[in-house]
């Protein structure tokens, strides 16, 4: 995920400063043609900047130079045709939807509207290019919920079975994994032949893993993920029920650092290597109480003099000049105000990411900054937390979300496919790329 897509959907970081372009012809040229529209290779070598920044911003290795040239175009094709579609369906994002994605950028980072701005130029971004690439990653992201989501199916049988796997109502849960994965690629039209030669790669790269070789290295070298193995192929820890069933099965019986597979899946075959085996805690989940203080401005400056109005009504709580359920009965615009704000107790998944992502920093007492979410401004104070089973109800509806969280990388990854496989592609001229420049951790 870019650092503009991490911007959008998390609402918790800017993107990294731009570094310095370097030119490498006197005038720009095309690299590639997505059905009518270029691809050039000053778009390649800003994409390729990107991933590497973004890469040595969580402390990873570099893959080659060629690697890295290679995923950027890769990423550049797929995006241009994915755009292409989300006009073909008539995807907008109009100018309210973007400020409101702008303004919770800004409250994310604990700044104003005009101070996001100033940064944006201090770090060498143009408004106007923040807004564009906002828009774009907006727009994909709605396309891919619509595609993707419309071929997610999950039943009730599929929910009866899951929960018999994890043995519903018993004391622990699924382990938790940290699983490792490279894929050899097997598409869809492929022959016999060709399943045997990508079957016997996948062998070959199985075995030299379990003989020791570097499995990150291999990943990178290797592995035809969406990503291309550039963070060594590993997925990350997560409670199994997360993970899709063939992998929990597969590495069931092993330790860390074993290695599995090949595994065959629609996608292609699949090599594994464990990092990590933790036991998850019992069937339970973590509620949370809070109480809130919400103003619901009309217009983009009276969502900037709510923030501001809100921060001093934060100071005066915190001084002990006012009491929160006072100031929520007198001045919040949401049902809550008559009961000072309580919103109740609610369990993960309640509340729209970007209001919830910020409760679940706080600690019991604590009072966030202002914030933005597609209802209004907030204020909001955790006042309790606490441990409980999980309902029947609810342990379906966490089985269901899971399920689909089990598919959905699957899902995206084979429809990624075909958007492309849909579009016509014209390779020109090779990328022409410079060294790739210094680069250190994000701030």
């Amino acid at each position: 995920m870019t650092a503009l897509a991490a911007a959008l959907l998390l609402g918790l970081a800017l993107p990294c400063a731009a570094q310095p372009t370097v030119k490498v012809r006197s005038a720009d040229f095309i690299v590639a043609v997505v059905n009518s529209e270029p691809v050039t290779n000053s778009e390649v070598l800003a994409m390729r900047n990107r991933l590497a920044r973004e890469l040595s911003g969580r402390g990873g290795p570099l893959p080659p130079a060629t690697q890295l040239d290679q995923q950027a175009l890769d990423m550049l094709i797929n995006e241009k045709a994915q755009l292409q579609q989300a006009q073909e369906q008539g995807i907008k994002i109009d100018d309210e939807q973007l400020d409101q994605a702008e303004a919770n950028v800004a409250a994310s980072n604990q700044l104003s509207r005009e101070a996001l701005h100033q940064r944006l130029a201090a770090e060498g971004t143009s408004l106007a290019s923040f807004r564009t690439q906002l828009r774009k990653q907006m727009t994909l992201s709605r396309l891919r919920e619509r595609e993707v989501e419309s071929r997610l199916r999950i039943t009730e049988q599929d929910i009866d079975a899951y929960l018999g796997q994890q043995g519903q109502g018993s004391a622990q849960g699924p382990s938790e994994l940290n699983l490792a994965m490279i894929l050899i690629a097997v598409p869809d039209n492929a022959s016999e032949a060709d399943v045997r030669a990508a079957e016997a790669r996948a062998r070959d790269i199985a075995e030299r893993a379990r003989r020791g070789e570097d499995f990150a290295q291999l990943a990178k070298t290797h592995s035809q993920a969406f990503d291309k193995g550039s963070n060594g192929g590993v997925m990350g820890l997560r409670p199994a029920d997360r993970y899709p069933e063939l992998f929990v099965d597969a590495v069931r019986p092993l330790r860390p650092q074993d290695i599995a597979g090949p595994l065959r899946s629609g996608a292609g075959f699949h090599v594994l290597k464990v990092l990590e085996l933790q036991q998850a805690s019992s069937l339970s989940v973590v509620q949370t109480r809070a109480r809130h203080i919400l103003l619901r401005p009309a217009t983009q400056d009276a969502r900037d003099q709510a923030l501001a109005q809100l921060q001093e009504v934060r100071r005066r709580i915190q001084a002990g000049q006012l009491s929160f359920a006072r100031a929520a009965q007198e001045m919040s615009q949401d049902g809550s105000a008559a009961q000072g704000g309580d919103l109740g107790w609610t369990s993960p998944g309640q509340f729209v990411p970007e209001f919830e992502q910020v409760m679940n920093r706080l600690q019991p007492g604590q009072i966030s900054e202002p914030l933005v979410s597609r209802f209004g401004v907030h204020i909001l104070e955790v006042t309790e937390r606490r441990k409980v089973a999980v309902p029947e109800r609810e342990q379906r509806e966490m089985a269901r979300a899971a399920l689909r969280e089990q598919r959905m990388d699957e899902t995206l990854e084979r429809w990624t496919e075909e958007v492309r496989g849909r579009a016509y592609v014209e390779m020109r001229e090779p990328p022409q790329l410079p060294a790739l420049p210094a680069t250190g951790p994000s701030r």
